[in-house]
């Protein structure tokens, strides 16, 4: 089973959004595991104090509650994503077209969403 690392909005639209494939994902991309990373986690506990988003925070908290939590720390998520691909490679879940451009730089993986469908990224 392959880890797939989340970044913030990819969970939030995961955790709130209809997707598709979601049922028959292991046959579309393999067998995968999504992840969150501390400081992601971190990021969505902040978030649940803006009032215009607290109710899709508290969604997205509730839906990763059994999610495994990897050692990844830090202040600003994309900047550890982007770390954690240089020096270990992998694949990273994001819809951020700027991190997306970053990570493929640095020879890792995307999974990200088309059409309300989880799709791997070359």
């Amino acid at each position: 089973m392959v880890e797939v690392i989340c970044d913030t909005n990819f969970l939030i639209h995961l955790a709130t959004k209809r997707i598709k494939n979601i049922d028959n994902i292991d046959v579309e991309i393999g067998l995968i595991s999504f992840v969150v990373p501390k400081v992601v986690q971190d990021e969505l506990f902040n978030l649940k104090n803006d009032s215009k988003k607290k109710s899709e925070i508290l969604v997205t908290l509730k839906f990763i509650k059994n999610f495994k939590i990897i050692p990844i720390y830090g202040k600003f998520a994309d900047k550890e994503l982007i770390n954690y691909i240089k020096n270990n490679g992998g694949i990273i879940a994001t819809m951020d077209k700027k991190l997306k451009q970053e990570i493929k730089k640095n020879r890792g993986s995307i999974v990200s969403f088309s059409n309300d469908r989880i799709v791997l990224e070359s």
